[in-house]
């Protein structure tokens, strides 16, 4: 017998239109260098183009515009995309309402992207959409690329449902896709909620052709330039 999801992606939004106003504000209390520490390393210093999938409250999106990238930031809840909006007015972000798994807006615009990034995302995709989600940005990152995914362990917030996610299964479908892992890593919640730790996994497009059976070493990125 098939198993059902125990919610849909539409459970999850509305979990965020009903505590957006507050969620904006918690966000942005914490700084971008304070969340992603693991990976400050190895983000690109070329500007190019960032798809950030659930930008939430727009602090990674406004991050990665104020150092010169073209970011679209993908949010389905008007609540939190409205409000991200408002508090970060940049040319350099385009808000697109849209959702995984389907990200029909983002695929039909038939754009690729340097670096993919879903912070804070997959745990809120039901098993059964996982495969064809992570297919759906594997598609959209471009040759030499690369995606950054993490995930939070720990109990779900209230009206914001989870399922359990590791970097064993991001890694597995990254395999399938034609991405190498560049790092993997395990830290406490910036925030300091109990029990909630997080997972970082991040992946990279070989340069050449994408062959899943032809996978040369994880690509390379160079230091990012820490703001004064």
């Amino acid at each position: 017998m098939r198993q059902t999801d125990a919610f849909g992606v539409s459970d999850v939004v509305a979990g965020y239109e009903r505590h957006g106003a507050g969620l904006v504000d918690a966000y942005e209390r914490l700084s971008f260098e304070d969340v992603h520490a693991k990976v400050l390393d190895l983000l690109p210093e070329a500007a190019g183009r960032v798809l950030d999938v659930g930008a939430g409250s727009g602090r990674e999106a406004a991050w990665f515009a104020a150092r010169g990238h073209e970011v679209v930031a993908v949010e389905p809840s008007a609540v939190m995309r409205d409000a991200a909006r408002a508090r970060h007015a940049s040319p350099r972000i385009r808000w697109v309402d849209d959702r995984l798994p389907a990200l029909d807006k983002v695929r039909w615009a038939k754009q690729a992207f340097d670096l993919v990034w879903v912070s804070a995302v997959w745990m809120h995709v039901p098993r059964s959409e996982r495969f064809r989600c992570f297919g759906r940005l594997a598609s959209v990152v471009r040759p030499g690329g690369g995606m950054m995914v993490s995930l939070r362990h720990g109990p779900p917030p209230p009206g914001r449902p989870m399922e359990p996610a590791t970097a064993a299964e991001i890694e597995t479908l990254a395999r399938r896709h034609g991405l190498r892992t560049v790092r993997v890593g395990r830290y406490a919640d910036a925030a300091g909620r109990p029990g909630v730790s997080w997972e970082v996994v991040w992946l990279g497009f070989p340069s050449e052709a994408r062959s899943v059976s032809r996978v040369p070493a994880a690509t390379r990125y160079r230091r990012s330039r820490r703001p004064g």
